[in-house]
């Protein structure tokens, strides 16, 4: 039977990894965006807290009124998957989380429920309030991309869409348990916190925040690209901009930009406290960057020039 898969206004916002991730000498994934260099723009609002089918309403991070109610038994996103898959469809649900899968594994699922709870802790203990994660688990990276409606995922290991993470099989079992669920806490970050009207770096920078936060990863490891740059006396010379993200990029250079947009977010926490972070991400996405970054003391120069001396001090 031919279902037609429902397109979606909002594009992927996709996660590339380094070897700190992986665990293998080739392990640097490509960063690659599915549609165009310009951001993609996720919904400012959280996921649902709770029961699956309760109607409570939800916190909201993001500008405007948080959509209401949680994710109903055979509603979105269980009912398409179900059209699409049939009785290859499981779902497990966790704690605070729902996960479908088509054809998996036998323990994927149950093991993606557990890293998918946790993943919710990370992000609803930066951002302030519960956070439910939705995770579709397709059978290929082909399913994977027509779920997202985007033509390819290569190098990718999972993909924010339209209030889901969804998982690309196969560069997904090649990451290490701690790479599993850095990559889950990050893109179940731009998912909850958005990223409309935001400056890539921030966008990215704080998804990459929440997720290393509490990885227990040595800022040398999880920036290695960077800090190699680094210890041959190439300091960045000011944040990376939005075609340092672009489709096509150098690996390495793509590395190091959301290295140095992490660093920067890492740097705005240490110096300011994390919930200045959180509420400067707010209010960027309200009033710009640059005007959010001014009211704080720092305008985008000042933070260049110590988040400069921030990054020879962490990884020199």
């Amino acid at each position: 039977m031919s279902v037609q898969v429902r397109r979606r206004a909002v594009p992927a916002v996709l996660l590339v990894l380094t070897a700190a991730l992986t665990g293998g000498p080739d392990a640097l994934l490509a960063r690659e965006r599915a549609a165009g260099a310009q951001p993609a723009p996720v919904p400012a609002q959280w996921l649902p807290g709770g029961d699956p089918r309760s109607s409570e309403r939800p916190a909201a991070i993001g500008p405007g009124e948080p959509e209401q109610g949680g994710v109903p038994e055979e509603g979105e996103p269980v009912a398409e998957v179900r059209a699409l898959w049939g009785d290859g469809l499981d779902v497990v649900r966790g704690e605070r989380s729902l996960v479908a899968g088509h054809d998996a594994p036998p323990g994927l699922l149950e093991d993606l429920a557990r890293r998918a709870d946790t993943a919710g802790r990370r992000v609803g203990g930066v951002l302030g309030g519960p956070v439910r994660a939705v995770v579709l688990v397709p059978a290929s990276a082909a399913e994977a991309a027509g779920l997202a409606g985007v033509a390819s995922v290569d190098g990718l290991a999972a993909v924010a869409d339209d209030g889901r993470v969804i998982v690309v099989p196969e560069q997904f079992a090649r990451l290490t348990p701690v790479g599993r669920d850095v990559v889950l806490a990050h893109e179940l970050t731009h998912v909850a916190a958005g990223t409309e009207g935001l400056p890539v770096w921030l966008y990215e920078g704080f998804a990459d925040y929440v997720a290393y936060r509490d990885a227990g990863l040595p800022a040398r490891t999880a920036a290695a690209e960077l800090a190699a740059e680094v210890r041959a006396g190439r300091l960045p010379g000011g944040l990376p901009e939005a075609a340092d993200f672009a489709p096509g990029a150098d690996a390495g250079r793509l590395a190091r930009a959301y290295q140095e947009a992490w660093l920067a977010c890492r740097f705005l926490a240490a110096h300011l406290g994390e919930e200045t972070l959180v509420r400067l991400y707010r209010d960027a996405q309200t009033y710009g960057a640059d005007r959010a970054l001014a009211s704080l003391g720092l305008p985008t120069g000042t933070l260049t020039e110590r988040w400069r001396a921030y990054v020879r001090d962490q990884l020199a």
